[in-house]
């Protein structure tokens, strides 16, 4: 965060000191001539970088940002107070200053008080907004790289387990070659390549995203020798290779379907999956069977983590712009609809 905020900080810095310079000179102008006029200027530059850097580098991380607020203003006043007495105690001995009744050491006292006072505000001012500025773009930025580990992990989240029983069922099926040894071997590496390329992309065709939703739902047809009553009705197929979508929004809502559904262990268990663009609207939806046996499958709760990385990867990417509903539907179903305005 420093780095990049680098040049504005620093920015900061120099435009003070650099008002801070035509401040001391014109002050100290009235005392002294060239050229110990200069000297001063620079005596009293070099020395308040000093304690400008006290207070900025030290004195509020150390105290303020540790809500030591006494503590902090103690030592501020502490400062305000040595570096005055030390400017007003050495520039008249080292200096040779002119004093009158127009131009008393009065008005010198309120020039050095008044000068402390700006460099020990501005440092502990720019210091707080600093630190603050950067906690709070720290939190940020760590919500943030929360935010895209937690979508990249649920972007790739294929379930491991069912990974390894395909590969098992397919080692066991491999004694006795048949087509479906081939063609559940051609579904998991299609499954693969979407998981280790596709789901690493911004966006993707939604030919894609249902090239893995069909190699999904074929393995689970093979485990259960192709008795399971999975449909799709994709309409206005032409768009298919022409609309980008973020990777695994609609595989997360089959993957809950698959899971919940009881496929392949009720009877009239069954998933629906329809696609078409409607008044330039896409519209996936999909309409599945719930389980009478809870413990057959899956926590219904469950889903409720796939129903967050889809509303996550949607408020991230098309915010104001979807309509996403997963609820109950009558008859013991559940209704999934997802809408995204193009």
């Amino acid at each position: 965060m420093e780095y990049h905020w680098g040049l504005l900080l620093k920015f900061q810095h120099i435009l003070f000191f650099l008002i801070f310079v035509i401040i001391t000179f014109f002050t100290e102008n009235y005392f002294l001539d060239v050229p110990e006029l200069i000297w001063s200027v620079l005596s009293v530059i070099i020395f308040n970088v000093g304690i400008y850097s006290l207070v900025y580098v030290y004195l509020v991380p150390e105290f303020y940002l540790s809500n030591k607020y006494p503590e902090f203003i103690l030592y501020a006043l502490i400062s305000f107070l040595v570096s005055s007495l030390f400017r007003i105690l050495l520039e008249p001995a080292v200096f040779n200053m002119h004093f009158n009744e127009t131009l008393s050491n009065t008005k010198f006292l309120y020039n050095v008080y008044t000068s402390q006072g700006i460099v020990i505000l501005v440092a502990s001012f720019l210091g707080i907004t600093k630190d603050k500025f950067l906690i709070e773009q720290d939190f940020k930025d760590l919500g943030e790289e929360k935010d895209q580990l937690y979508l990249d992990l649920l972007k790739s989240k294929m379930n491991p387990h069912f990974l390894l029983n395909t590969l098992n069922n397919i080692y066991s099926k491999s004694f006795q070659p048949s087509e479906n040894t081939s063609e559940s071997i051609l579904q998991l590496s299609k499954l693969l390549q979407y998981v280790i390329y596709d789901t690493g992309k911004e966006k993707i065709s939604m030919a894609q995203e249902f090239s893995s939703i069909r190699s999904l739902a074929g393995l689970y047809q093979l485990k259960y020798n192709n008795v399971l009553n999975i449909s799709f009705d994709i309409q206005d197929e032409e768009t298919l290779e022409l609309i980008d979508i973020s990777p695994s929004l609609c595989l997360t809502l089959f993957e809950n379907a698959l899971k919940h559904s009881a496929v392949g262990i009720e009877a009239e268990s069954y998933i629906e999956v329809h696609y078409k663009i409607l008044d330039q609207e896409l519209l996936f939806e999909i309409r599945n069977s719930v389980s009478k046996k809870k413990n057959l499958v899956g926590n219904m709760s469950d889903s409720g983590l796939g129903n967050e990385a889809v509303l996550n990867i949607l408020e991230r990417n098309y915010a104001g712009r979807f309509t996403f509903i997963s609820e109950p539907a009558e008859n013991n179903n559940y209704h999934t609809v997802l809408k995204i305005k193009l």
